[in-house]
């Protein structure tokens, strides 16, 4: 995503700004009139070129030069000693070449040019001038070490998101090896089956879901590869119902983030051994937000909850969703007697 123009050059903005509302103020004030005669503009366009000009370098001296020093040592009698005399040497230099224009635009000006008010009024100016752009270093500084802290979380983020995607190929490889054994082991004629829907999901996960976000048509097809390899274990004899509806074709979502509840309910929701086992599930897209529904029957725990024997998919995908979609999901988990459900809301 592409940084605002505004956002990537603020600092040098403000910069542009201040001179532009400093250099219009001291134009006025120098062009300004009282007995309302026409300025002599040439004269006031050498003494603000040469004002503006004179600002400019010792505040960027300070900026770009003192400052960094001081950032560097981090010793206030030092940057003082550098500061003051570099400081008085240009400000007296600024008092010559204003006394002189001033003289040269008119010798009635002579004794303003060469009081120490005229003097006071320039060095207080300029140390006006020096301090605020000096401020802006900080800002600066200020700005960049956000900058960097929110870069350093970002990375943080991502990692700990690609450690937590990648946590979900063994324990997808784990579920469905369980089922390649078990086929196998009976001598399925689905096996190969099995094999090549088992291959065809690799790919997905090995490759197109290297994404923050992906078509939601692709993650529902991966979905229905899944459901497809456990109707194949199951032979049929678990009613299992998958629904879509609403215009999926232009919706994105971050990858493999809703298979880990249908994992959940063919793991521990269904089993060929137990009679009148189910599962439904269901997606609807409305107004750029996605509702996912999962529900299952409940097989036998011996005491122990479905979450509780859940291990790390619930956990993972728990996590995901907060570093995905802060603040922009509901999760609502409801663990009855027989049957559990789980309803997600995503703002897509």
């Amino acid at each position: 995503m592409q940084v605002p123009f505004i956002q990537r050059h603020k600092i040098l903005l403000i910069h542009i700004s201040f001179w532009l509302v400093y250099a219009s103020f001291f134009f006025y004030q120098i062009s300004f009139t009282r007995d309302g005669r026409e300025p002599e503009w040439d004269k006031v366009i050498k003494d603000f070129s040469f004002h503006i000009i004179a600002m400019l370098t010792i505040c960027y001296f300070n900026y770009f030069v003192l400052l960094p020093r001081f950032q560097s040592h981090r010793h206030l009698g030092r940057y003082l000693l550098e500061f003051i005399p570099s400081f008085s040497v240009m400000i007296y230099l600024v008092l010559l070449g204003k006394r002189y224009l001033w003289e040269a635009f008119q010798q009635n000006h002579h004794h303003w040019s060469n009081s120490p008010r005229f003097a006071v009024q320039v060095v207080w100016s300029a140390l006006f001038m020096v301090a605020f752009v000096g401020l802006l270093k900080f800002v600066e500084n200020w700005f960049e070490l956000e900058a960097k802290k929110k870069e350093l979380e970002n990375e943080r983020l991502t990692s700990e998101l690609r450690f937590l995607k990648a946590q979900i190929n063994p324990h997808f490889l784990f579920n469905t090896l369980n089922n390649l054994y078990y086929l196998a082991y009976i001598q399925s004629p689905n096996t190969t089956e099995v094999i090549s829907k088992l291959s065809q999901m690799m790919r997905y996960m090995i490759y197109d879901s290297n994404h923050p976000k992906v078509p939601l048509n692709k993650e529902l097809e991966y979905m229905q590869n899944y459901i497809s390899l456990e109707k194949l274990r199951l032979n049929e004899d678990v009613p299992i119902q998958f629904q879509v509806k609403g215009n999926i074709e232009s919706a994105f979502i971050m990858p493999l983030i809703l298979i880990t509840f249908l994992e959940n309910a063919f793991k521990h929701g269904v089993s060929t051994s137990v009679t009148h086992s189910w599962i439904t599930a269901s997606i609807e897209v409305q107004n750029n937000k996605c509702y996912f529904n999962v529900q299952n029957s409940k097989i036998p725990q011996s005491g122990k909850t479905v979450i509780e024997k859940s291990g790390i998919g619930l956990q993972n995908v728990k996590r995901r969703l907060e570093l995905s979609y802060p603040n922009n999901y509901t999760l609502n988990v409801q663990d009855s007697e027989e049957v559990y459900s789980v309803e997600l809301q995503l703002n897509l």
